[in-house]
């Protein structure tokens, strides 16, 4: 469960810097910090949602595993940071394919982390 958390918050800091969302407008941006932090306060997700969780952080992990080792072998900050960018798009790939978005993802992650019963909810579907 620790190696779970700390993915997660590897994964959710690469997220966070995605190019695909840091180039949305302010409205967008806007749309993109708050719902996830009023579901995280909310923490009411249905089986449904956290078994996408589930699904989407796999997929997550692996294409988080995919490129670490990439990225710590790049050559300069430049290849580093477009290895990044490629990493974030297709992990932001990966949630969407299971029918998930970026601010519930980020959500039922913080929630994860902040909220027991999710955590066992989760951990549970494992």
């Amino acid at each position: 469960m620790n190696k779970l958390l700390i993915s997660m918050t590897a994964s959710l800091a690469m997220l966070a810097a995605a190019p695909a969302i840091a180039q949305q407008d302010a409205q967008q941006g806007a749309e993109y910090a708050d719902p996830a932090a009023q579901n995280a306060q909310d923490a009411n997700y249905s089986d449904s949602e956290l078994q996408q969780f589930v699904e989407a952080q796999s997929g997550v992990m692996e294409v988080r595993e995919d490129y670490i080792a990439k990225i710590e072998a790049a050559d300069s900050q430049q290849e580093a940071q477009e290895l990044q960018m490629e990493a974030n798009d297709k992990m932001v790939g990966v949630i969407e394919e299971v029918g998930m978005d970026i601010p519930t993802y980020n959500a039922i992650a913080t929630a994860y982390s902040s909220d027991p019963e999710v955590r066992n909810r989760v951990d549970s579907m494992m």
